[in-house]
């Protein structure tokens, strides 16, 4: 989402403003919510799990070169044997394996043939699941990992994924019951040593900057605070940025900030007012120009008690 035009009144704090690979000429990466599918921004709390075999089996049991730029993805084989990349890391498991790919990484699958296991697709939200800074699951969804299911969790791990399937059957949109289930499965996994990521260090400043920002978001802290913390000059962030997720660093903290305010006022009864503030916002009337700058609407629209019909006074 771009932010061109956006006022310049800012918000409490500042910002400173051996795989296949797809014959395509103007994006030779594609992005995907869900491999061939078109690109689309998912709901806040989008949450998606399948067979392996659902898709792969379709593509002659090999996921070309691609990419998500709205959400996290967690790869989980039960059987068979999986040649795996992520950007630059190159791996062959065997099942029981898993492997969990961070928003924006460029990755790949091939399996051998009637390979078993799930795909679970996450919402950039679910991230806000994790606790502070040394929080194993904050690490592993944003550094990414890869490796072995002990044999101890391999029973639960499966069970798991087959409640999640049996769930997203009988309803269309994520329940919190779906996706506290999903938690319990990503924290069912292995962390990794520092060393052990699957992201190179390029990547892994990124990841970095993605926690940071998970963590003070509502802080609303300016691009050179940012920089200062990862070690790297503002242009050096902005370029990662542009270069993995073909955003600027300013463009992802706003779209992340959208997020948040998508979730609140989908999922919460918290008046528009109260969502701002929640949000770091000390001006109300702001927050909506600026929900409506990035998102085409008012928050008014949005609030889950206008859609049921409701009317609330607010800035909206």
């Amino acid at each position: 989402m771009g932010l061109a035009g956006l006022d310049r009144k800012a918000p409490r704090g500042q910002y400173a403003g051996t795989f296949r690979t797809p014959r395509m000429t103007l994006n030779p990466i594609p992005n995907f919510l869900l491999y061939g599918e078109d690109e689309s921004e998912p709901a806040p709390d989008f949450a998606h799990i399948e067979t392996i075999a659902a898709r792969s089996a379709l593509y002659d049991w090999e996921i070309s070169p691609h990419r998500h730029l709205h959400s996290v993805q967690a790869l989980l084989v039960s059987q068979g044997q999986v040649e795996f990349r992520c950007d630059d890391l190159v791996r062959t498991l065997e099942a029981p394996c898993f492997m969990v790919v961070p928003i924006g990484s460029v990755h790949g699958f091939r399996f051998s043939p009637e390979t078993l296991g799930h795909v679970l697709s996450l919402s950039p939200g679910f991230i806000t699941r994790a606790g502070d800074a040394t929080d194993p699951m904050l690490h592993m969804l944003t550094r990414g990992a890869s490796g072995t299911v002990p044999r101890a969790d391999e029973k639960r791990v499966e069970w798991l994924c087959r409640e999640l399937l049996a769930i997203q059957s009988d309803w269309r949109t994520p329940q919190p019951l779906f996706l506290a289930l999903a938690e319990a499965l990503i924290r069912s996994l292995p962390g990794e040593k520092e060393e052990d990521g699957v992201l190179p260090a390029e990547d892994a400043r990124l990841s970095g900057f993605r926690q940071l920002v998970e963590l003070h978001l509502r802080e609303h802290r300016s691009l050179g605070w940012y920089a200062e913390r990862l070690g790297v000059t503002d242009k050096t962030l902005t370029r990662i940025c542009r270069k993995r997720l073909d955003c600027t660093p300013v463009e992802l903290i706003h779209a992340r900030l959208i997020l948040e305010a998508q979730r609140l006022l989908f999922f919460s009864n918290a008046s528009i007012v109260e969502v701002a503030d929640d949000l770091g916002f000390s001006d109300p009337s702001y927050f909506s120009r600026f929900y409506r700058r990035m998102t085409g609407r008012r928050p008014l629209a949005d609030k889950s008690g206008s859609r049921a019909g409701g009317d609330e006074r607010s800035p909206g």
